[in-house]
């Protein structure tokens, strides 16, 4: 279990990564078609199959993080993650990405936020 505020959200991450993971790799449509991709065939339906390993590999770094509190992991992910927002944000602004895409760039950018949020909080939390 976590033991900390921002361990609390890098496991809830981690658990979310790990079930899209599985889902693609179960059925990449339903995932691509999830962030707005029309039709999975051929290249396609490979790069699915996998980022939808990537992420089940994440979520088990991510989780691997939360059972270690491995803070200086934690403190890593927000930089990264609002980077990742900005990248994805820019392919649906360019219309290299569908629309839908931008809900990935959502996630990342309130996924970094709660845990920058959750590690301001456990260090107030330290000092009192």
């Amino acid at each position: 279990m976590p033991r900390s505020v921002a361990g609390w959200t890098i496991a809830v991450f981690g658990v979310m990564a790990v079930f899209f993971g599985v889902a693609g790799l179960i059925s990449p449509e339903t995932v691509a078609a999830g962030a707005g991709f029309d039709t999975v065939d051929g290249a396609g339906r490979t790069f699915a199959t996998a980022s939808s390993m990537a992420s089940l590999n994440m979520g088990v770094y991510y989780l691997v993080a939360t059972a270690t509190e491995w803070r200086p992991f934690f403190m890593f992910t927000v930089p990264f993650r609002l980077l990742t927002f900005t990248v994805f944000t820019g392919l649906v602004v360019t219309e290299v990405a569908p629309a839908a895409f931008f809900g990935v760039a959502a996630w990342e950018a309130v996924g970094a936020v709660a845990t920058g949020l959750g590690l301001w909080f456990d260090a107030r939390r330290r000092s009192s």
